[in-house]
């Protein structure tokens, strides 16, 4: 049975950490609950989609607004197992986020992804994602 849900407790989030750390290698195991407690005070949620008991997809996000969007869900993170990818588990999961957007009165939902990432680019092109932006930054330690 596949269901999608919020990960609350530490061992939910701890069970997300081997998905996400596949879109973000330098994270490390044993800061990753407390990582997502402090983000979780900024407004940060961790949902994940299971599969017969095996976590398949993750998705960190959070609502906020701002002059230029009004109010927006933030996705920060959204990755599928790499074996699992192509099954449809990244589009329910994505799916999951538009509603619970709609549900809490968002006018837009936004991600930002990596120049280098054409695989994850092709998937949100064929789920109606447009490129809106481009998105600057620079290190400020280094």
């Amino acid at each position: 049975m596949t269901y999608i849900t919020l990960a609350k407790s530490d061992a939910e989030i701890e069970r997300c950490f081997a998905i996400i750390q596949a879109l973000r290698p330098h994270l490390i195991a044993s800061e990753f609950v407390s990582r997502i407690k402090r983000q979780e005070q900024q407004g940060y949620q961790l949902a994940y989609l299971e599969d017969e008991a095996s976590i398949k997809a993750v998705a960190g996000f959070r609502i906020a607004e701002s002059l230029s969007w009004g109010k927006f869900l933030y996705v920060d993170d959204l990755v599928t197992q790499e074996s699992d990818r192509s099954q449809g588990y990244g589009t329910n999961l994505l799916n999951w986020l538009l509603d619970y957007a709609k549900a809490n009165a968002c006018e837009q939902l936004h991600l930002d992804s990596g120049v280098q990432r054409f695989a994850a680019h092709r998937f949100y092109f064929k789920q109606r994602l447009e490129i809106r932006a481009y998105h600057f930054a620079i290190n400020l330690i280094q």
